[in-house]
């Protein structure tokens, strides 16, 4: 029942006017970079603008429709109708009779009625089509949950990718300020006499090496904005062409999640909305195996009336006859050229392949889970594994740069610290970001939608 509720209110949301996303375009740019933003501002941004959201909305309202033509059998038909017709005074038909029984045929005459008519049985189609009905508005509703928790996972992804990249600049910037500022000081000690030239080869050496790196780490920063921009359907201006000016507020962080493997894989059966959409595919197949099996049976309508006619043997056309009309007809095909029996053969083929959609997609589900578990595991131990590699890295380079200055260490010494510091910045902050994607991947293969859309 929740999750019923749940559906029902993204239905709501979906059947929703669109001024909102138009509002949003107009000023979206300008406003995404003139403040910092959070997590849940872009998840924001993506509910109102994301195409693929948007489709998904306009996919639910279809849904809705189609689900009001399933009804239509069960509802009662009103129609109206009339005719006129006119014929040349020579195409109508006189017979000689004497004059006292002279009939004149009129070359005019005209029609028209009202009628209700309402199927009371159709072999079963008219308990079937409300059945379908909520079969189908239920897996329009569980489709368009999967959209929206596959493109906010994406967003999501896209926001950390962003944070990556420019913690890793960052890192770089670091280690290129660094290794300039040892370049400048071996360059001073050659100078003075102290040091061979070979030290202020190998400190340029190592500086040429490292400036790519930060070239690279600039780039990822610049293409994870614009992809992130590109999800949240921001037209950026033709004026912004080297670097967007978008700023982040949120930080990689390793926030704890406790779950083990058969636990997963039970509630991603129980969650996953795709399943749970499969499972509907497959009770519409069913029900149009039974609508299929209706043509072996009989249908019938009942239906009431009002009709006005002109009267048939009368010129004036003013003069009419009128009145109620009732009654009831059956139908029932007992020989169609086996029409029945092929459109029989065809749903009860779709129901067995619909079982089969449900078993595969079980069984992929249950493989994304234990791929996404052991990914998980694997983040969470490169992360714990660096927890105090970063700190002994400093400390580390600032014992070699000691001993370089006491004379008791090489320059090699201080250039490799320097090295195994930024590696160690590097892994450390790779590690914060593969924990969190990984962890996001799996609880949205676990089917936790819910937290995807509220953090």
């Amino acid at each position: 029942m929740k999750q019923m509720s749940y559906l029902a209110a993204l239905l709501l949301a979906a059947l929703a006017p669109f001024s909102t996303r138009a509002q949003t375009n107009q000023t979206g740019a300008t406003n995404i970079f003139s403040q910092s933003l959070a997590r849940a501002d872009v998840v924001e941004i993506a509910l109102h603008q994301n195409s693929a959201i948007l489709k998904g909305k306009a996919e639910l309202r279809a849904s809705y429709g189609i689900e009001v033509q399933l009804r239509a059998i069960a509802l009662p038909q009103f129609s109206a109708g009339g005719g006129y017709n006119y014929l040349e005074p020579s195409l109508v038909e006189s017979f000689p009779l004497p004059p006292q029984y002279n009939i004149q045929f009129p070359n005019q005459n005209w029609n028209a009625d009202i009628k209700v008519q309402q199927s009371v049985y159709a072999g079963g189609r008219i308990t079937s089509a409300f059945r379908s009905a909520k079969l189908t508005r239920e897996q329009a509703l569980l489709n368009y949950q999967t959209t929206l928790a596959d493109t906010l996972l994406a967003v999501r992804v896209a926001y950390d990718d962003v944070l990556v990249a420019e913690q890793q600049m960052a890192v770089h910037e670091a280690s290129v300020q660094l290794l300039t500022h040892e370049l400048e000081d071996v360059q001073k000690r050659f100078a003075a006499g102290t040091v061979p030239q070979f030290d202020v080869l190998r400190a340029q050496v190592e500086l040429a090496n490292e400036r790519p790196r930060l070239i690279q780490a600039k780039n990822d920063y610049r293409v994870g904005k614009d992809n992130l921009l590109n999800l949240l359907a921001v037209h950026l201006p033709k004026t912004i062409w080297e670097d967007v000016p978008l700023r982040l507020s949120d930080t990689l962080e390793a926030r704890p999640y406790e779950i083990d493997l058969p636990t997963a894989l039970a509630r991603a059966l129980e969650k996953r909305p795709e399943l749970a959409a499969l499972r509907k595919a497959q009770s519409l197949r069913h029900e149009e195996l039974l609508n299929a099996k209706s043509g072996y049976k009989p249908n019938a309508q009942i239906y009431g009336g009002y009709q006005w006619q002109s009267l048939p043997y009368e010129r004036n056309l003013s003069a009419d006859l009128s009145g109620w009309t009732a009654g009831a007809q059956l139908n029932w095909n007992i020989f169609d050229g086996q029409l029945t029996r092929g459109k029989v053969m065809e749903a009860k083929a779709r129901y067995e392949q619909a079982q089969l959609d449900v078993d595969e997609s079980g069984r992929k589900i249950e493989l994304e889970v234990r791929t996404d578990y052991s990914n998980f595991i694997e983040a969470r131990e490169v992360l714990d594994s660096q927890k105090m590699v970063q700190e002994q890295a400093q400390e580390a380079l600032r014992l070699a740069e000691a001993r370089h200055t006491a004379g008791t260490g090489t320059q090699l010494d201080v250039l490799s610290a320097q090295t195994a510091l930024t590696q160690a910045r590097t892994t450390q902050v790779q590690a914060l970001h593969d924990y969190a994607l990984a962890r996001a991947r799996l609880q949205r293969a676990l089917g936790e939608d819910m937290e995807i859309i509220q953090k």
